[in-house]
């Protein structure tokens, strides 16, 4: 695969009609769009009926299960695409694309070399010479029985096992020896520079108060590249708040040399390119409101996209701004955030009055910025409502500022934490392992201390997308007392485009990888968040479908709401980023891109 992110366009328009000469010759040979059309759905409906026939020719007899079942889903993706209602719903069409390319027609730079390798790919799939099984054999376990078919399969799981632990290798925890070393030296220099002491370090008061949020003050205390610089800059100038605790940057590696903190940087740091997309988006009048919480807000402070849980917003703004959030467009500076008892108990009253609210996830913003006197209010209150059985606390506040997590707070937790008649539960957002630190641990060990779970939700994003990352992540996570709970396809919008992957990423990372852990530790489900509807599994083919491959080689997803069985739920129709793009960054900081090759025929 390597090789064809290499090849110019003339030489990947070439390869395409090779990888299946039959639909060059529709192509070329049909004298109109329609007919071409027509004719390619005779094509795919032959080979398919050739795929599972016993009478077949030997080229299909010859190929195995495997490969003919993805030739299967490749030619199922390929009628989707080539279909008109499809062509009409994405005012698109690739078979005119395909057509006129094969004409000669088509303007040169007018198709993305993204876009001929989805069709290159496609077409091998369907043709069974996808590469995916071509150096691979039946397991010898497979013909063998009792002792020797157990010796040979111990092989081959000893293979998966340790080719997964040498990944694991490549990354670093917060509770590695030099990475500790390094960051107590960064806590020391940042404490220095506010003239703190270890109390004041201690102390989440001392933390809030000192949220780093100018570039002058950033730049004295960790090295910022060019590219850093020119983001904040830009935020600075356009009013793009980003905020950042004395904690959290002190896990900043000072120097920036790319060893590690990476993902720890992205996180917090707006870049150029997030600014100006989200600036665009503000002057276009565009709804930033991505997940139409407003079209799902009853009452001010609540959101409901399901049947027995609501969302309460008591607070909003957080200590640290992430910049991917999906609620950007109502995070604010904490300078300007505010707690309305008023608003909290009009929704509170709406709670009462619902008998079928069963659940309340408290989050924002991040609810545990609040002091200890609105938390217990607010727990109080939920806890007085007969009908509430759970009460979820969304925060990355053990993440970003785990000395929020006092004695003090952890006696408010248990007092509304009662086993069989109401439970209280905390849902943080650890995305990746060097971010878990033994202030995060300590922080975590004082919740679990008094019998509350914990997960976490993690948004897949560019950052930690990489060979077996994730899966690190839900393997230290887990032996620390949290429990991985959804992984969520970072979402759509514009300003958030370098932190987004291909679905067909999230969906390869689940089957390839993430499958290899124990089931414990694979707890998380990978999700796609639906706007105003909610979360539609993307490990389920049935819940969405490719519909659509644009000039510039992204696809378009057509996604089935979990209602769908229930109710006539419009589906909702999504652009996805390309794994073309996908892969070349990859290429571009040293990955391996080999090791995603087959990540094209995942739909």
């Amino acid at each position: 695969m390597k090789e064809l992110l290499e090849y110019d366009k003339i030489k990947l328009i070439e390869i395409l009609w090779e990888s299946d000469p039959e639909i060059y010759r529709i192509l070329r040979s049909s004298n109109k769009l329609q007919e071409a059309r027509n004719n390619l759905f005779d094509h795919l409906n032959d080979i398919e009926r050739h795929l599972f026939n016993i009478y077949s020719d030997k080229h299909f007899k010859e190929k195995n299960i495997l490969e003919r079942n993805n030739a299967k889903e490749c030619i199922r993706v390929f009628k989707n695409v080539i279909r008109t209602e499809n062509e009409e719903i994405t005012n698109y069409s690739a078979l005119n694309s395909l057509y006129r390319t094969a004409k000669k027609k088509a303007k040169s730079n007018s198709l993305n070399d993204g876009f001929f390798l989805e069709f290159i790919n496609l077409s091998r799939g369907i043709n069974c010479e996808s590469g995916v099984y071509a150096e691979k054999e039946v397991p010898l376990f497979m013909s063998l029985t009792g002792h020797n078919a157990t010796t040979e399969r111990m092989k081959i799981l000893d293979e998966y096992s340790s080719n997964m632990e040498h990944y694991f290798l490549r990354y670093k925890t917060g509770m590695d020896k030099d990475l500790i070393e390094e960051r107590n030296n960064n806590k020391s220099s940042i404490m220095d520079y506010f003239n703190a002491s270890e109390q004041d370090w201690q102390n989440y008061k001392w933390q809030i108060k000192n949220i780093i949020s100018d570039i002058d003050t950033l730049h004295d205390l960790v090295w910022l590249s060019n590219d850093e610089l020119k983001g904040l800059e830009c935020a600075r100038k356009n009013h793009i708040p980003f905020q950042i605790t004395p904690h959290y940057l002190s896990l900043f590696e000072k120097k920036n040399s790319g060893k590690y903190d990476h993902a720890i940087r992205a996180q917090v740091l707006p870049g150029e390119n997030y600014c100006w997309n989200y600036i665009q988006s503000k002057n276009q009048g565009t709804n930033l409101d991505f997940m139409g919480e407003k079209s799902t807000s009853p009452i001010d402070g609540i959101t409901r996209r399901y049947a027995q849980i609501i969302i309460l917003k008591p607070f909003d703004s957080c200590p640290q701004i992430c910049v991917y959030c999906q609620r950007n467009w109502e995070i604010t500076d904490i300078k300007d955030a505010i707690f309305s008892k008023e608003t909290m108990r009009n929704a509170i009253n709406w709670i009462k009055d619902n008998q079928n609210i069963k659940e309340v996830l408290i989050t924002g913003g991040d609810p545990l910025t609040l002091d200890d006197i609105s938390i217990d209010w607010l727990l109080s209150e939920i806890s007085n409502i007969g009908h509430v059985d759970r009460i979820r606390i969304g925060t990355r506040i053990v993440v970003t500022m785990p000395q929020r997590i006092t004695e003090d707070l952890i006696k408010i937790f248990a007092r509304y934490h009662e086993l069989g008649t109401r439970e209280l539960c905390i849902v943080t957002h650890f995305e990746h392992p060097t971010e878990l630190t033994p202030d995060s641990l300590e922080a975590i060990r004082k919740i679990k201390k008094i019998g509350i779970s914990m997960y976490n939700q993690q948004v897949f994003t560019y950052y930690n997308s990489k060979k077996y990352e994730s899966c690190f992540l839900r393997t230290v996570l887990k032996k620390s007392g949290i429990d991985p709970y959804y992984t969520f396809n970072a979402k759509g919008k514009e300003e958030t485009i370098d932190y987004r992957v291909p679905i067909a990423r999230i969906e390869q990372e689940r089957k390839e990888e993430a499958r290899l852990l124990p089931g414990l530790v694979r707890t998380d489900e990978p999700v796609f968040n639906v706007p105003r509807l909610g979360k539609s599994n993307l490990r389920s083919w049935q819940d969405h479908e490719v519909i659509m491959i644009l000039e510039d080689g992204r696809r378009v997803y057509r996604f089935y709401p979990w209602e769908s069985k229930y109710a006539l739920i419009e589906p909702y129709n999504y652009t996805d980023v390309s794994i073309y793009d996908y892969l070349r960054r990859l290429k571009d900081d040293n990955e391996n891109v080999d090791d995603f090759s087959s990540i094209w025929y995942y739909f």
